[in-house]
């Protein structure tokens, strides 16, 4: 039997696998008549993602089930993809998303759905169930990278500093992020920001956000039927 987390990376898993022009293959109507997005593979270096766990450094096993995570570049989509194929061999140093849309709406697939990638540092994801949060190396605090699915969308130009808000993403960002969302059985209660996740305070990505516009996208994916709640 699969695992809630099996079921939920195996779509991500195949499309990864495959050629990029790859469809769903159980995909429903709506889907048959939408081309996906172009899709690239951009592989982060080894040294910038590992692998998810089964126990916490105190060997409690962890059985949380996947949020998706939302982030921003705040830079080019060229420049983050630069850094995450560079080695790090410091632990600090080490960073990546799972995917990135860039401002056409091309998806680029970096670290594989199975693997953690390293998107968010001391952060908490607050549920229904209450916060979850899981320790995976006893030098750094807890954080929600073993059960996240990490997206990060391209900012605009306008939005290279550190200013609160930007001019804010592009309509093929939101159908490219809404399609590959669909993909998953991450249900809208599960899908979250940076922002909302980080401890420390600092962080406010992905400014400019239109929340309303994803679920809007999302919704018309008949596959998301009963993932809404």
């Amino acid at each position: 039997m699969q695992t809630t987390a099996e079921a939920v990376l195996q779509p991500l898993k195949v499309m990864q696998a495959g050629p990029t022009d790859f469809a769903v293959s159980s995909a429903d109507r709506l889907l048959a008549q939408t081309a996906p997005p172009r899709q690239v593979m951009a592989m982060a270096d080894p040294s910038n993602y590992g692998d998810r766990f089964a126990t916490d450094i105190n060997g409690r096993v962890v059985r949380n089930d996947f949020i998706a995570v939302l982030h921003e570049t705040v830079g080019s989509a060229q420049s983050a993809l630069n850094l995450f194929r560079t080695h790090h061999p410091r632990d600090q140093d080490q960073v990546s998303y799972h995917t990135l849309i860039g401002r056409d709406g091309t998806i680029y697939y970096i670290v594989p759905p199975e693997k953690r990638a390293f998107g968010a540092g001391n952060s908490v994801f607050n549920g229904p169930s209450g916060p979850e949060t899981v320790r995976t190396n006893p030098a750094f605090p807890p954080s929600v990278n073993n059960f996240a699915y990490h997206v990060s969308l391209e900012t605009p130009s306008d939005g290279f500093n550190n200013r609160r808000s930007h001019s804010g993403y592009t309509p093929a960002q939101y159908a490219s992020l809404a399609w590959l969302l669909a993909q998953t059985t991450i249900p809208d209660s599960r899908i979250t920001t940076h922002q909302a996740v980080d401890r420390s305070g600092n962080r406010l990505d992905p400014r400019s956000f239109n929340g309303q516009t994803l679920f809007s996208l999302l919704r018309q994916y008949p596959t998301r039927s009963g993932l809404s709640g």
